[in-house]
């Protein structure tokens, strides 16, 4: 077992003020704490330099568009981001909204035509995320996602057991300990559920946008392995709380020569250019203000 973070009393305060946030949120139910996270993020962000992290990204991905573009895709990018926060205590209610049919899932037989095979499913940091792990949980809840824990464990432990309420029982926390989870998940013919669209020092050194970024070689690698699909799913916000998330055929991947090295890098490089497609169709819907790219690219391009 991995070794709990102490739970020290700068964790406990920490906790007691999200647990104020998120209890305010509740009380003001999912109509209002959305638009409320929207209007409040973006008008706090430019103290953060996420804020100038994202503008650099978007400059980068689309150098042929002018300013005005461009402050619009960063002002709509942290819109989502409050969007989600307002949203998050609210997430058993859109299970409601998925069964009612108001969040909608597209692709679903992809899904289905895997269970008790394996997959590797792979998303990316689109609108509100969370909903669409909400409804790949839903047609396949056998189904094992990873997740970066929050460093306070207090807050870490509310974040699990929310996401257990909408489906997401089996949570394996990124590193050893939760890589050997899903080896163990593959092995059984579960599928597992990974994020594949930020930075990784470990990865593999791949365009996107036109840029080389690190990108995550392990999903790739892992369904080449067990010679599984590489599906991808994605999500987007349609109006005000409505979502479309959708799953996509699989990645083409060379399962005849999976420990080729040029295999692996072939299908990291499509999951890659999946993962642009879907930005350009809804650049405000995608998460900028992460270190996507070095700074050496952000020279290059003459954003910095």
């Amino acid at each position: 077992m991995a070794k709990p973070k102490p739970n020290s009393f700068g964790f406990q305060v920490e906790a007691l003020a999200w647990n104020a946030y998120v209890g305010a949120l509740g009380a003001l139910g999912l109509e209002r704490a959305s638009r409320w996270g929207g209007a409040i993020v973006p008008a706090i962000a430019p103290i953060n330099s996420a804020w100038k992290t994202a503008i650099r990204n978007i400059r980068m991905a689309f150098p042929n568009e002018n300013d005005a573009f461009h402050n619009e895709v960063r002002k709509e990018t942290f819109v989502e981001l409050g969007r989600m926060t307002g949203e998050f205590p609210h997430m058993p209610e859109y299970l409601a909204k998925y069964r009612s049919g108001e969040v909608e899932f597209h692709g679903k037989e992809i899904i289905e035509a895997t269970r008790g095979k394996g997959a590797v499913f792979i998303g990316g940091h689109f609108s509100n995320w969370e909903i669409t792990s909400l409804c790949l949980a839903q047609v396949d809840p056998d189904s094992h996602f990873t997740y970066r824990p929050a460093n306070n464990p207090i807050i870490d432990k509310y974040i699990v057991d929310t996401r257990a309420q909408f489906g997401l029982t089996l949570q394996a926390a990124k590193g050893k300990e939760g890589g050997m989870g899903l080896l163990r998940s593959l092995k059984r013919g579960r599928s597992i559920a990974l994020m594949n669209d930020q930075k990784y020092n470990a990865g593999l050194s791949v365009p996107f946008f036109g840029h080389n970024c690190m990108t995550a070689d392990g999903p790739t690698r892992l369904a080449l392995k067990f010679k599984v699909p590489l599906i991808p799913i994605t999500g987007r916000r349609v109006a005000g709380t409505r979502f479309i998330a959708t799953a996509y055929p699989a990645i083409m991947l060379n399962y005849d020569d999976p420990d080729n090295e040029q295999t692996v890098f072939d299908g990291v490089k499509r999951v890659n250019e999946f993962m642009e497609a879907r930005v350009r169709d809804a650049p405000g819907q995608w998460f900028w203000s992460h270190r996507r790219w070095p700074k050496s690219a952000w020279v290059e391009a003459g954003v910095m």
